[in-house]
């Protein structure tokens, strides 16, 4: 039975291995899975933890585009890096996505093991606009 409260949103160029959504959203609530570095024009993943980094950011907001929102309705965004201590990328994709200081999403950075030669995952909560019918 599906469940009428909640919306699973797909991206094109952009899957998972397993059979889950790039994210869900119930009411005003996006919640994604796993993004990924992964190159959405050719499914590679990219060896240089920058070309991930923006790829991630890609992703990231033709996610909230999809689901009908942007950039200033995220709350937080978690990242899982292979090396946490390699933070360079992220803040330069960080303050391209949120360069108001007054107005960033809170942002957690965690290390991880991650396999397929991703060196960056991202995961995202954010509030949307009630659609209009």
């Amino acid at each position: 039975m599906a469940d009428p409260l909640r919306t699973s949103i797909d991206l094109p160029g952009f899957r998972h291995a397993n059979p889950i959504p790039a994210a869900a959203r119930i009411g005003p609530f996006l919640a994604s899975g796993a993004l990924t570095g992964r190159d959405p024009a050719t499914g590679a993943m990219p060896p240089a933890l920058d070309e991930q980094c923006a790829h991630v950011f890609g992703h990231v907001r033709a996610l909230l585009a999809a689901a009908g929102g942007g950039p200033e309705h995220v709350l937080k965004l978690t990242f899982h890096l292979a090396d946490p201590g390699d933070r360079a990328a992220l803040n330069r994709e960080w303050l391209a996505a949120f360069p108001d200081p007054a107005h960033r999403p809170a942002r957690q950075v965690l290390a991880a093991r991650l396999d397929g030669g991703a060196l960056i995952h991202c995961d995202l909560l954010a509030v949307l606009p009630t659609p209009t019918a």
